[in-house]
């Protein structure tokens, strides 16, 4: 048998993805091209093609409608050998690819080059919001996956799950509409004040982003901003047959699903926009009452909590929080949390958010510490058994406590299993974790404002656009398979909820 090394190729290399518009002579001219960063789904955890040598695998998409086209050429090719033979990559690729991918590539030169509805193109659905970087416009559009257009153009562009996002899997189409309608895309494209041609179209496929809501019940009573109960008069009026009733009429949780901004336009403040562009629009959807992510990578978890930090702080009230420093600490017993902090205050600034309760918990721990002096996060400094003296060494030892009750709460049932000592060094090792990791995030805050202040002296737009350094690897990926809570890694991975 013919050396397996002699005849593989790295799937990732051997593949390269182009937006393609019309160009000026007869084929399309590439805007950009890059590679995938996974291929494992598709060609196997080695991510390499047997069979070919000098193997080159070419997948243009037109920017518009990421209409598909693929074609396959290489120098040699292995002479099949018994039950050993080339993998037949057309046939590999039809599972991820629509049917119009396999065409001739004659056949997509001619489309691109003379389709007389790109000139008219628009996104489908609804354009939600514009903005500009660097001199470029950039639109937000849009709709539910109940859309035909939008149909075919997740389709098209499906590959990008397993290209680009680490355990992502399909969104299944073919459900039916009342399930459909609970999705929504949301399509980021850049706009050309002049098109490539004059039949060009000016819209170029930058990222997108996948949405569902699901149902969040939502009890007749509940407290008000003084704590006493208070509820919804009952009724039972009503006739039949009852008014349909569509997922956007009900309080839900809206779940971010998919997240991807396209390699060439990485690192360029866009995943940040899109993000928040995204989030102020469900915080002005009444239905919505939390907004959450489903199975976030650590670079989406960073662009989130930048993001979701720049917006809390566009509240006072979030940043004038401290720690009430002279609320008595005993040494043993409950943590007196209602009297650290004012509790009235957190719920309003929560549900004018609408985060989630850990995620608002973790940005909170986060503002407090950023108030506390660094030379004042030792943990060596303060204890529980004597209160200190000096206001910043007992502000700092309370934070430590209140997220090690948040801890403690979130991983009771695997703290309760283990003995008392064992029990506060798992404690301990996490909180080091976590505070590292917010140590981590407050310096790409201070980075990022120090790259503003200095883009704003200059009159030029800042690249990062709010976030901190790592914003390229931030934008790349939607979402991965979160880690095993027990496999190794940083101490604050190793407790569910430490860094989460």
């Amino acid at each position: 048998m013919a050396d397996a090394d002699e005849w593989s190729s790295d799937a990732n290399r051997a593949i390269t993805i182009s937006l393609v518009q019309p160009g000026a002579g007869p084929t399309p001219k590439a805007v950009a091209r890059f590679s995938p960063s996974f291929t494992y789904p598709i060609f196997g955890d080695a991510q390499t093609i047997f069979g070919y040598q000098g193997l080159r695998i070419s997948l243009r998409f037109a920017s518009h409608d990421l209409r598909p086209s693929v074609s396959v050429a290489w120098e040699k090719q292995y002479k099949p050998v018994g039950d050993t033979k080339a993998v037949d990559v057309r046939e590999t690729l039809e599972r991820w690819l629509p049917p119009t991918a396999f065409e001739p590539p004659s056949t997509f030169d001619e489309r691109v080059q003379s389709d007389a509805a790109a000139r008219d193109f628009r996104p489908p659905g609804e354009r939600l919001t514009t903005y500009e970087v660097h001199g470029k416009t950039f639109e937000i559009w849009h709709a539910a996956f109940t859309d035909l257009a939008v149909q075919q153009i997740l389709k098209r562009m499906q590959i990008f799950v397993p290209f680009f996002i680490e355990g992502g899997t399909y969104i299944n189409l073919d459900d039916p509409d009342w399930t459909l309608q609970r999705w929504r895309v949301y399509f980021l494209y850049e706009k050309a004040a002049a098109p490539a041609t004059p039949d060009a179209s000016a819209y170029s496929i930058v990222g997108y982003c996948t949405v569902y809501r699901y149902f969040l019940y939502t009890p007749s009573t509940r407290e008000d901003d003084d704590g006493k109960r208070i509820s919804k008069p009952a009724t039972a009026t009503y006739s039949l047959p009852l008014p349909p009733v569509t997922p956007a009429e009900l309080p839900c949780r809206q779940r971010i699903s998919q997240f991807l901004i396209l390699p060439p336009y990485q690192g360029k403040g866009h995943g940040s926009l899109f993000y928040t562009s995204l989030a102020t629009a469900f915080v002005a959807d009444p239905a919505v009452r939390e907004i959450t992510v489903e199975d976030p990578n650590e670079a989406f978890d960073d662009l989130r909590d930048y993001c979701d930090l720049a917006r809390l702080r566009q509240h006072a009230a979030f940043t004038s929080l401290g720690i009430d420093t002279d609320v008595p600490i005993a040494r043993k017993g409950p943590l007196p949390t209602a009297l650290l902090l004012p509790q009235h205050t957190l719920a309003r600034l929560r549900g004018a958010t609408k985060l989630a309760p850990r995620q608002f918990a973790r940005l909170v721990e986060l503002q407090l510490l950023s108030t506390i002096p660094a030379a004042y996060h030792q943990a060596s400094r303060p204890s529980r058994r004597a209160d200190p003296a000096d206001a910043r060494d007992r502000a700092y030892q309370r934070w430590r406590l209140l997220v090690k009750q948040r801890l403690y709460k979130f991983n009771r049932t695997q703290l309760e299993q283990l003995d008392r000592l064992e029990r506060i060094d798992k404690l301990e090792e996490a909180l080091g974790g976590v505070e590292g990791d917010y140590e981590r995030l407050l310096r790409g805050v201070a980075g990022a404002a120090a790259a503003t202040a200095a883009a704003a002296s200059s009159s030029a737009l800042p690249e990062a656009h709010g976030l901190g350094p790592g914003e390229a690897e931030a934008d790349a990926e939607g979402k991965r398979k979160s880690p095993p809570d027990d496999a190794g890694g940083p101490a604050a991975k190793r407790l569910k909820g430490a860094a989460e």
